[in-house]
């Protein structure tokens, strides 16, 4: 884990944190204060969100309500169970990715398991290769409705939890009601005892068309939630359409009632309840669910909430004069306008958003990347996260909420 925290670059970043700058009013008994955070999707882009949260976390900052989509659930659903609210957790997740080979996540058939390593690596010989398989990966598409099953995934994150007693989302639930000692609001010198942690794994739910707020919205898919891992809600999250098969639940709760309150209520839905569902990334929704702890009352903050974004899509235009060109433009905008219609109506969230821009020189979708490339990965989001906190003013942004936006 030391070629990720002591090398020379992050010594270099840690050394340059601003010394007691103030990003919050919300403060613990230990001085460690508070923001929220939402956390983009972009597979295996998200070391660099480590790299951001763990810059963060040596500035004296901690994580209070947490959300995030796909690459951003799975950090998000680590950094709420690994410990306590007030816990620095970023070296343990650096400490369990270290030790995980992410190909392992390619848990398909053999053969089109090379040919996905050879099409992300651009070697050679991949029309050929793809050419003399190709019925075997219309079979397995046609019967799975994708070419990996997420099961080491899913494997991966339901253990690591287990190992500290996140066992259930009720577990996790519970643990997420563990304020720290202390907290209060150091501009008024008044206590917070009664603060909601909250909690958003976003996804997305094709059998009712629902866009999928987890754990708020478990009950339409669950009786018990003693009975769910917290792991379930992320492979939800992070299953790309094709790449890895769809996340199902069987046996929903009134199944076949066509007058369900709850789904009227929370998801919109007014038709008979499913029997099962399937669920697919919820990055094709929304993969940067910003405004998911937004308050429209107005009127100054407490805490900010913070968003990291791991690419920054919609700085050219696509080319739709072809059949493929115009199939990834159509995916891109689904994947996009609903995030950035938000941040078009409400513009003081420049203020809140670290922008990593990784995609530009990191292939999403290398499970098989290099070690060196994992390192620098993580210092770009170390690097973007200093920039961030060297720019920020809470006092600048925290008075321009104070009229309603």
């Amino acid at each position: 884990m030391t070629h990720f925290t002591k090398n020379e670059t992050i010594l270099s970043i840690i050394d340059k944190i601003p010394k007691g700058k103030r990003y919050s009013d919300i403060e613990d008994a230990n001085g460690n204060q508070y923001v929220d955070l939402v956390q983009q999707g972009g597979g295996l882009l998200g070391i660099a969100l480590v790299g951001y949260s763990f810059i963060l976390e040596k500035a004296g900052i901690r994580f209070f309500s947490l959300a995030g989509t796909s690459a951003g659930a799975i950090n998000t659903i680590m950094m709420a169970g690994l410990g306590k609210i007030q816990d620095a957790k970023s070296e343990k997740i650096l400490d369990i990715l270290s030790k995980k080979d992410l190909f392992d996540f390619v848990d398909g058939d053999k053969v089109i398991k090379k040919i996905i390593n050879k099409i992300i690596k651009k070697e050679k010989g991949i029309f050929w290769a793809v050419g003399w398989n190709a019925i075997k990966i219309y079979k397995t598409l046609k019967k799975k409705l994708g070419l990996n099953p997420g099961n080491d995934f899913e494997t991966w994150i339901t253990e690591e939890l287990e190992k500290v007693e996140i066992k259930s989302l009720s577990d996790l639930i519970e643990l997420r009601k563990k304020l720290p000692v202390g907290l209060k609001n150091v501009d008024t010198g008044i206590e917070v005892p009664n603060a909601e942690a909250k909690l958003a794994i976003i996804t997305s739910e094709i059998t009712t068309h629902t866009k999928v707020e987890f754990p708020r919205m478990a009950k339409l898919y669950w009786e018990n939630l003693n009975g769910v891992s917290p792991a379930e809600l992320v492979r939800a999250s992070m299953s790309i359409p094709f790449f890895f098969e769809p996340f199902e639940v069987n046996n929903l709760p009134n199944a076949g009632n066509s007058e369900d309150g709850n789904w009227k209520n929370l998801a919109g839905y007014k038709g008979e309840v499913p029997s099962k569902v399937k669920f697919v990334d919820g990055g094709m929704l929304s993969n940067f669910p910003i405004n998911v702890f937004h308050r429209e009352d107005g009127g100054k903050p407490t805490r900010p909430t913070f968003g990291v974004q791991l690419s920054t899509p919609r700085k050219k235009y696509s080319n739709t004069d072809n059949l493929l060109g115009m199939s990834g433009a159509m995916i891109s905008t689904m994947r996009q306008i609903y995030d950035y219609d938000f941040l078009l109506k409400h513009p003081d969230y420049k203020h809140l958003i670290c922008q990593i821009d990784a995609d530009e020189q990191f292939n999403w979708l290398d499970f098989n990347m290099s070690k060196e490339d994992q390192v620098k990965l993580f210092n770009l989001g170390a690097q973007k996260a200093l920039g961030f906190l060297i720019k920020f003013d809470w006092e600048v942004y925290k008075n321009s909420r104070s009229v309603k936006i």
